[in-house]
């Protein structure tokens, strides 16, 4: 992983004694609210509902032992044991006290950490598939770009004041675990030619309104890549919209102006530009790369992880589901599932940090990934060491053996922390995997994606989910809205809206009323859920999920 150079440490020193004494002039009265706002939106302070919020980036996900073992010593020194990751590869703590937030960000500095532009108007933290360096499918490892786009972007002069902010994400493989259709400008590595480039996308976002985003450019070469981002974000910087907050993004500019006039308008400030990129950026990313080099992999016996797979059906159960393909055979990639059923999505104890920094440590050549799907990744465990790796997260209550399943749910905080929020995400999805874990049918469902959001800034990507559920305050009283049949991956697709919300009580019901449906409608086991909509559409469901429409049908067609 990259390893800080004394410009960075002097860097992040000279940034926290500054944030330190910005925050001594809002405890003295020096600073109104107001006036602090900007400042501590600038270094990932949040004022949440009920306490200050501290988002804490974890770049490209990728963090090692000492930083985890950190991230727990800060949430049982200065917050209530726990920390949250998101889906942005974050770590949020949503009860720190103000005069303590300069002692979290040294302590955080110790370790290469920090949590400059985790919020505010600027280029946020730069997200990558959490398989990164590890998967079998991957072209190439999206991290090394990814780190160098987040130098280039920190502290840019040009962008700290955008129009929105702004949200950029790789990936290194055809297959898309990063949902780079759904960013201000999403990257996916290509090969074209025995040469190593880039797919541009540009225009995608959630939120307010929804879409997909549309291909810039088919390829861009690794010495053209950030002449190519810095005219796009200058492009947008222009043309923006400042007047109205809910049309900023740069999905609406492009929507506005149509992509052929906004690639003009980019090959256009590239042309300017280009001759400002002397090379330099291509010799920082070699340096980069060489931090992540491959580890020294080890020849040892697989045969303990053939014994308990063949032997015990829990841990059989797990390997399943929580286990993906390695490029090294011998190899697994682990995901550590942060959704007990029950439990709050995305929630990790400092004890349960610790367990995972150990693992890591012992078992993983010291990496661990955080995934948008507020999962933790091991990302390197050789197969004869998966028996210890799962007993012991068992042990802490991290062996859950549903990812990718209907329980393994992206929620937001909602209404129970957010200050923006209209409805309630951690209970439904804790009354969700409750529910279907007392029916046991999340196995015979097989693969299904639930993603909720508690209010229409969609956090929780609700619009990309095969079943989505959006919390809205309708008169004082939350009301769920759902939609179908969305997908963050390579074939991204936002779904489609069933019908009218539901209260709260009878969300938990109309899920059930879906999945039961699917179950009847599939032409196989084997038919996922996103085919069997895929192949339907929406009616069937809808007639499942609004069964006294179909009765009052039946009246009228009657009379």
């Amino acid at each position: 992983m990259y390893h800080y150079t004394d410009f960075d440490d002097a860097f992040l020193k000279e940034r926290n004694a500054q944030f330190r004494a910005q925050v001594e002039r809002r405890i003295d009265g020096s600073l109104t609210e107001d006036e602090f706002k900007p400042l501590r939106l600038m270094n990932g302070l949040y004022l949440q509902l009920h306490a200050y919020m501290l988002r804490v980036a974890i770049p490209y996900g990728t963090l090692n032992s000492r930083q985890m073992d950190t991230l727990a010593m800060i949430a049982d020194k200065w917050d209530k044991g726990y920390g949250h990751f998101t889906t942005r590869q974050n770590i949020q703590y949503n009860w720190p006290e103000l005069r303590d937030v300069p002692d979290m960000l040294d302590a955080l500095a110790a370790v290469n950490m920090h949590a400059i532009q985790t919020s505010g108007n600027t280029i946020r933290n730069v997200t990558a598939d959490h398989f990164a360096g590890a998967a079998a499918d991957e072209v190439a490892d999206p991290r090394p770009i990814a780190e160098l786009i987040r130098q280039w972007s920190t502290d840019h002069p040009e962008f700290q004041f955008l129009p929105r902010k702004f949200k950029v994400a790789v990936t290194g493989a055809e297959a898309d675990r990063a949902v780079i259709k759904a960013h201000d400008i999403g990257l996916q590595i290509v090969r074209q030619n025995d040469e190593i480039g880039y797919k541009v996308i540009i225009g995608g976002g959630l939120g307010r309104t929804p879409m997909i985003g549309k291909v810039l450019y088919d390829f861009v070469s690794a010495e053209d890549l950030l002449p190519t981002l810095e005219a796009i974000v200058s492009v947008y910087n222009l043309l923006g919209r400042r007047d109205n907050k809910y049309k900023a993004r740069i999905k609406i500019t492009v929507h506005e102006n149509g992509i052929e006039d906004i690639r003009a308008r980019v090959d256009a400030r590239y042309a300017l530009i280009r001759a400002q990129f002397t090379g330099v950026d291509q010799q920082m990313l070699a340096r980069i790369e060489s931090d992540f080099a491959l580890p020294t992999f080890k020849t040892a016996d697989t045969s303990p992880f053939d014994n308990a797979y063949h032997y015990d059906a829990v841990f059989r159960s797990w390997a399943d589901t929580n286990l993906a393909d390695h490029r090294n055979s011998d190899y697994a990639i682990v995901s550590i599932s942060l959704k007990a059923h029950g439990k709050t999505p995305g929630d990790a104890t400092s004890r349960q940090m610790r367990l995972m920094a150990a693992l890591a440590k012992r078992y993983g050549h010291d990496e661990l990934r955080i995934s948008h799907e507020q999962n933790v990744i091991l990302p390197h465990v050789h197969k004869g060491d998966l028996p210890s790796v799962y007993y012991a997260l068992k042990a802490e209550g991290l062996g859950t053996a549903n990812i990718g399943l209907i329980s393994d749910i992206i929620a937001c905080p909602g209404m129970d922390y957010c200050a923006l929020a209209t409805a309630r995400s951690i209970p439904i999805a804790q009354e969700i995997a409750t529910r279907f874990d007392a029916l046991k049918l999340e196995h015979e469902v097989g693969p299904l994606k639930i993603k909720i959001s508690g209010c229409i800034n969609a956090c929780g990507h609700h619009h990309v989910g095969h079943i989505g559920i959006l919390g809205l305050d309708r008169a004082g009283v939350e009301n769920y809205q759902i939609t179908l049949g969305g997908d963050g991956t390579e074939d991204a697709t936002i779904g489609e809206r069933a019908g009218p919300g539901f209260s709260a009580d009878e969300i938990i019901p109309a899920v059930e009323r879906i999945v039961l449906a699917y179950l009847d409608l599939r032409n196989d086991p084997a038919e996922e859920f996103l085919q069997t909509y895929r192949r339907l559409g929406l009616a069937p469901f809808k007639a499942a999920l609004y069964p006294e429409a179909q009765v009052q049908k039946v009246r009228e067609n009657a009379a």
